[in-house]
């Protein structure tokens, strides 16, 4: 058995080499097809950068810290009403308590992957919008 594979060897790596050699000449036309229906897709108003101070990452990303502001701030209130409201229960002032805590340690990760979701965003502009540095 292993003479077998040991006598495929040398020509399976030939067949790959010439293999790779006859399609080499595709890969460029490959990418400029790939690119060029990227470019079709997008719509007109759509911007082309994805990084940057108008990107769409940065964008959502807004958006979404925005969203977390807003519930943040209402769940503070909540906790505060039952805090207010508990009649000295020890079990709903607890309740309360963790209510809040909890909004205040969301709001914490939230403004942490905010920064770090900005470092990683930034590093990708800087290093021209993507692709790998070999």
């Amino acid at each position: 058995m292993l003479k077998i594979v040991k006598a495929f060897i040398p020509s399976i790596l030939s067949a790959a080499f010439v293999l790779s050699i006859a399609t080499a000449p595709l890969v460029g036309a490959f990418d400029a097809t790939v690119q060029d229906g990227a470019d079709a897709a997008r719509g007109s108003q759509q911007t082309a950068d994805l990084f940057g101070s108008t990107g769409i990452f940065r964008t959502i990303t807004n958006v979404l810290l925005f969203v977390l502001g807003a519930v943040s701030v209402i769940m503070i209130i909540i906790g505060g009403l039952r805090y207010v409201i508990s009649g000295g229960n020890s079990t709903a002032v607890t309740a309360a308590k963790n209510t809040i805590l909890y909004a205040i340690v969301g709001v914490i990760v939230a403004l942490l992957a905010y920064a770090i979701i900005n470092f990683v965003l930034n590093s990708f502009a800087a290093s021209g919008g993507g692709g790998t540095n070999v």
